[in-house]
């Protein structure tokens, strides 16, 4: 029907028009930021979705973190136990030549002289370890009772309780280690094995390696070394743990990653295809538009 007031071929090119701006500006929109979701009206279940994953990845990219940091404060602590290793074995092997009876009271008395340093010594690396500021080894006991009961008089070092490792995003994803006994062990022992290790001001010699005390020292001296020992595995065991707890992040925050990116992320040589296809829709609408406006001309060619 030809009509002057409705130009039903006008009114369909510029519906067609407007469809095609639209979706070529959402296209270009894309295009620019490198994201297929820019709000919720693009894919609202699916920026959920990807909400929820990015919020993962993010979670475990800290926990990442968290278990490089708890892998060196660890090692901080285990490399002081591998000093406290060799001074007990050197308190040992003067223990063992003073019990020797071709050792003179003088001999006795320049190696005890050593033997308080090293205990000394000992109460130096035991106080002094820290990590971010922190005492990792210390912690005071009480005089009563065996190694296997003692418990910690004071709050001592980080060591010497509960610690919680946040490995994961969620809540429920964290690593207990718990070497308040191995460290209450340790501290025990070395106490039975040197007075200067719990009073290092002490200024007379002590009396763990003279010809009465000697060779009991030795046995003392070899508990401390197992003590020592037990502790260093609980260490390495925790720190291996966590490695392979870095790796299994590591593999699912790629995996989780990507199945992000193929819900956010445009799609560069489909998205191009798209525009160059909307631009010469658009061209070729606006086109028709112009030439549409002749049906009122044919409409006024009647009355002539």
């Amino acid at each position: 029907m030809l009509s002057l007031h409705t130009n039903a071929a006008s009114l369909s090119t510029m519906s067609a028009l407007a469809g095609t701006q639209k979706d070529l500006s959402t296209t270009m929109q894309r295009l620019g930021t490198g994201f297929r979701i820019n709000s919720a009206m693009d894919d609202a279940a699916g920026l959920q979705i990807a909400t929820r994953l990015n919020a993962q990845v993010s979670g475990m990219k800290v926990a990442m973190r968290n278990t490089q940091n708890d892998i060196s404060m660890l090692q901080t602590g285990e490399g002081a136990l591998g000093e406290v290793t060799n001074i007990l074995t050197r308190m040992k092997d003067l223990a063992t030549q003073s019990a020797d009876g071709s050792s003179t009271v003088k001999d006795q008395d320049a190696m005890q002289a050593e033997y308080d340093a090293l205990g000394r010594e000992l109460n130096n690396i035991m106080t002094n370890t820290t990590f971010g500021g922190t005492a990792l080894l210390t912690g005071s006991q009480t005089g009563t009772g065996t190694a296997a009961n003692t418990a910690l008089a004071t709050v001592g070092g980080k060591f010497s309780g509960t610690i919680n490792f946040q490995i994961g995003a969620a809540s429920a994803e964290k690593l207990t280690f718990d070497a308040s006994k191995q460290v209450g062990d340790l501290d025990w022992a070395v106490q039975g094995v040197s007075a200067t290790y719990k009073t290092p001001a002490a200024a007379t010699l002590g009396t763990e390696i003279n010809a009465a005390n000697a060779n009991a020292t030795i046995d003392k001296l070899a508990t401390a070394l197992d003590s020592v020992g037990t502790l260093r595995s609980s260490m390495g065991a925790v720190a291996n743990r966590l490695d392979h707890v870095f790796n299994n992040l590591n593999n699912i925050s790629n995996n989780v990653s990507q199945a992000k990116g193929r819900i956010m992320d445009t799609d560069y040589a489909s998205e191009s295809a798209t525009m160059t296809t909307k631009q010469m829709l658009l061209q070729a609408s606006t086109s028709m538009l112009k030439q549409s406006g002749s049906m009122s001309s044919m409409a006024m060619s009647l009355l002539q």
